[in-house]
């Protein structure tokens, strides 16, 4: 077992970016990479590998410094007691950008834990279990690829996502996308059908972990923006939401979520979405 420590580039805590101060996490090999941050700040990282050990580190976001987004937003009237509050928060990486597109097609406007469980059921058909762990191998293009529509509509995805998910995972190689800037991600992955603005949000988010690109259309904004405009809001209204933060909107969608539910966003209650809803299921 290799170890090693790293001190994160800016603010950063483990334990609000993984709702833990110790993570064990699934990396290809397969194996497992354990990781703790010590109550000086530096982070250890212990994998099997030097390269379980480097994609460990892109999993926990270490050298993704966000000071500037923290600066630029301090006093921002919506996004800023996130900020100040939050600080450390960073979203965390999937291990594989595959792993990011099955997220991304599972998840579209249903419930998380509903989502989380469609993707559990597909990595059990498809990837090996992580020695000594009940976690699975993040999943490579080859081996969702290899899974027919059938059966990943078995396993709880919809006809159409089940073969939307197929075609792109036997016509793209997803890890090259790192190799792209992100309009042009975002361009090829919105041709296919069934791939809208939150699901290239999922890939460029958590599978390349970049910021500028946020989850238009992800049900806790709808929920965020409804509470704030008294009325049940539209998908794509989201993104008027998240457009004046620029190249930091995917962070600052993750943001605005995370303060939301701590009672940090002004004018936006917890339950205000949920007679917005009424009222609108009611007017249909």
């Amino acid at each position: 077992m290799l170890e090693t420590v790293v001190r994160p580039h800016g603010p950063y805590s483990m334990r609000l970016s993984a709702r833990t101060g110790e993570v064990t996490v699934a990396l290809p090999g397969p194996e497992a990479g354990h990781a703790w941050q010590r109550s000086d700040g530096v982070v250890v990282l212990r994998a099997a590998s030097e390269a379980g050990l480097e994609r460990l580190r892109f999993v926990l976001a270490l050298d993704a410094d966000h000071t500037q987004f923290l600066r630029r937003f301090a006093r921002d009237p919506l996004l800023g007691p996130s900020t100040r509050a939050l600080q450390g928060l960073r979203p965390l990486r999937t291990a594989t950008v595959a792993h990011a597109l099955l997220k991304a097609v599972a998840g579209q406007l249903i419930e998380a834990r509903r989502a989380h469980a469609i993707v559990r059921a597909i990595l059990r058909a498809c990837s090996a279990e992580v020695p000594g762990t009940q976690l699975r191998e993040p999943p490579s293009a080859g081996a969702l690829g290899r899974l027919a529509p059938a059966e990943l509509s078995r396993l709880g995805l919809s006809a159409q996502r089940a073969a939307t998910l197929v075609r792109l995972c036997r016509g793209l190689d997803p890890e090259r996308l790192h190799d792209f800037p992100t309009a042009t991600v975002r361009a090829r992955l919105e041709r296919e059908r069934g791939m809208g603005p939150w699901s290239s949000g999922i890939v460029v988010l958590e599978g390349l972990g970049r910021y500028d690109h946020g989850l238009v259309g992800d049900l806790g904004l709808i929920k965020l923006c409804s509470s704030l405009h008294g009325r049940w809001v539209e998908p794509w209204e989201t993104a008027e939401l998240l457009e004046p933060y620029g190249e930091w909107q995917g962070l600052a969608g993750v943001y605005l979520m995370a303060g939301w539910k701590r009672g940090l966003v002004p004018g936006a209650s917890a339950d205000g979405w949920r007679p917005a809803r009424a009222r609108a299921h009611h007017a249909a």
